[in-house]
C-alpha cells in the first residue's frame, strides 16, 4: 500500500513484514522523493510485488536512484530484487556492509555495481536536494551499526532507518487482521510472561478490542524482546507509544555502547537541519517533529557521557534534556530482559561493555 506524505513530492510504500519468532510482524517502508529533474529518488526499497511496482510506476517517472541507508538484513534484502525491476537506476549503499551469522558480499543479495555512500558527500548526483550524514560505529560485538541520514531540502525532512520511532496507538493499516489476532491468542509466550496469573485458553473473537490487543503484544515484543507482562499489555504499551523515542533494542546493545560517536551524528543532524518532519523506516510515517523532539529522544546519552559531553548547553538542548529525561519511556520490568541479555552477551564477548571508554 501507498501513502502521499509531501504533496507532490514524497511518497510512502509500506508492506508487512513477519519478524520470525512468536506471532510478531511490524511494518517496512520504503520512501519515494521526486526530484526537481522528474526522476525518483528511492530510499530503502521492500519487496518488488507486483502490487508494489505498479504503485511505483504510477507516478509516471524514471527511477533514478534505489539508496540502501543502513547493513541491516531486513532492508538489505530486497535491494537486488527491487533493483532488477528498474535497471537503469543507480545504485547508492552505506558503507561497511556485513551480513550475519555469514558475512556475505553484496553480490550475494542480488546487488552489483553499488556506489558507496560517503558522510556529507557533496559530491552525489542529488546533494542540491538531498543532504545526508553517515553514522558509521566500529564494532560493538559481531559487527558494525551504519546508517546514513537523509535531509530533503525543499520539503524540510528528515529520513532515517532504525535511528528513532514513533509507536502508533493503533496498528499500520498493512498488518493483516489475521496477523493481530494471532498474537491476541494466548499462545506460549503470553504464559511464559504472565507473572503466574491464570492465563485463559479460548478462542479470539475477531474484534476491535482483540486486534488491538494482538497490536500492543507485537510492539512490546519488537521493542522489548521480553517484556514484562504480555498477557496485560496495555500499560506497558501506553508508556512508549505515541513518543519519538530510540528503541530500547538498539539504545541498549548499540547507542549505549559509543555514546561520543552517536552524540555527534545527532548533533549535526540538529544543528544544520530544520527538518519539520521525520519518516523512520518503520511504525509511524510521517512523524511531525522538529530537531528538539529528536534531541530529547536520544537524552540518555548525556547520563551516558557525563563530564566529557562538551557541546555548548544552548537552551534548545537544555530543553530537550529536561523532555527527554522526563519521559519514562521503557518500564524497568521491561527492560529486565533485554539488560539481561546484555549482560551476557558482553560476558560472552560478543558484544562490548563500551566501545568509547566508559563503563557504561
Amino acid at each position: 500500500m501507498s501513502s502521499l506524505a509531501v504533496k507532490g513530492c514524497i511518497w510512502l510504500f509500506e508492506q508487512e513484514q513477519a519478524l520470525g519468532f512468536s506471532s510478531v510482524s511490524t511494518n517496512i517502508r520504503m520512501t519515494v522523493i521526486k526530484l526537481k529533474s522528474g526522476g525518483l529518488w528511492i530510499h530503502a526499497p521492500i519487496a518488488p510485488t507486483r502490487e508494489c511496482i505498479q504503485l511505483v510506476e504510477e507516478l509516471d517517472a524514471l527511477v533514478e536512484y534505489i539508496v540502501l541507508p543502513t547493513f541491516a538484513y531486513e532492508h538489505k534484502i530486497f535491494v537486488g530484487p527491487f533493483s532488477r525491476k528498474f535497471p537503469k537506476a543507480q545504485v547508492w549503499v552505506a558503507p561497511r556492509q556485513w551480513s550475519w551469522p555469514l558475512n556475505l558480499p553484496l553480490e550475494f543479495f542480488g546487488i552489483f555495481r553499488a556506489k558507496a555512500l560517503r558522510d556529507e558527500d557533496e559530491s552525489t548526483p542529488w546533494s542540491n536536494e538531498i543532504e545526508q550524514k553517515v553514522l558509521g560505529l566500529p564494532e560493538v560485538g559481531i559487527g558494525p551499526y551504519v546508517e546514513a541520514a537523509f535531509y530533503h531540502r525543499r520539503s524540510r525532512t528528515l529520513l532515517v532507518t532504525d535511528a528513532v520511532i514513533f509507536v502508533p496507538r493503533q496498528p499500520p493499516d498493512c498488518i493483516s487482521k489475521e496477523s493481530l489476532l494471532k498474537s491476541a491468542k494466548n499462545g506460549l509466550a503470553v504464559k511464559i510472561l504472565s507473572k503466574g496469573k491464570m492465563v485463559p485458553d479460548e478462542p479470539v473473537i475477531d474484534n476491535k478490542a482483540n486486534r488491538q490487543k494482538g497490536w500492543e503484544r507485537m510492539v512490546l515484543q519488537i521493542l522489548f524482546l521480553g517484556p514484562s507482562n504480555l498477557l496485560e499489555p496495555t500499560a506497558s504499551f501506553s508508556q512508549i507509544s505515541k513518543k519519538l523515542i530510540v528503541s530500547p533494542i538498539v539504545k541498549t546493545l548499540v547507542f549505549s555502547k559509543v555514546p561520543e560517536k552517536v552524540r555527534d551524528w545527532i548533533d549535526r543532524i540538529a544543528e544544520d537541519w530544520p527538518f519539520r518532519r521525520i519518516i523512520p523506516a518503520h511504525f509511524s510515517a510521517p512523524v511531525n517533529a522538529r530537531s528538539s523532539d529528536f534531541l530529547a529522544a536520544f537524552a540518555f546519552l548525556d547520563e551516558l557521557l557525563g563530564e566529557r559531553f562538551t557541546t555548548k548547553p544552548t537552551l534548545q538542548r537544555i530543553f530537550a534534556s529536561i523532555m527527554g529525561k522526563a519521559g519514562s519511556y521503557f518500564p524497568q520490568d521491561d527492560m529486565k530482559t533485554l539488560s539481561s541479555l546484555d549482560d551476557f552477551l558482553v560476558s560472552v564477548g560478543a558484544v562490548k561493555k563500551t566501545v568509547s571508554g566508559r563503563k557504561t
